[in-house]
């Protein structure tokens, strides 16, 4: 199992939240005038999109029930 594929992250409300944590956070670090921190920020947030939207591939919820039924 992947980290993206973990159970946790299978409502989009919780990628599309994480995403803009990091993108938040990465604005607050530019603002305050610590721009390194805002480019991991932006990183993170990158990473993040990479991971939740790109290779994201939501689990099937009958994989138990491959069984076929007579």
């Amino acid at each position: 199992m992947k980290d993206y594929e973990h159970p946790f992250f299978r409502p989009l409300w919780r990628r599309i939240a994480v995403v803009a944590v990091c993108l938040i956070w990465s604005v607050i670090e530019f603002a305050s005038g610590t721009p390194f921190w805002g480019v991991i920020a932006l990183g993170f947030a990158g990473y993040a999109v990479w991971q939740f939207f790109y290779l994201y591939k939501p689990a099937e919820e009958g994989k138990a029930d491959t069984e076929p039924k007579e």
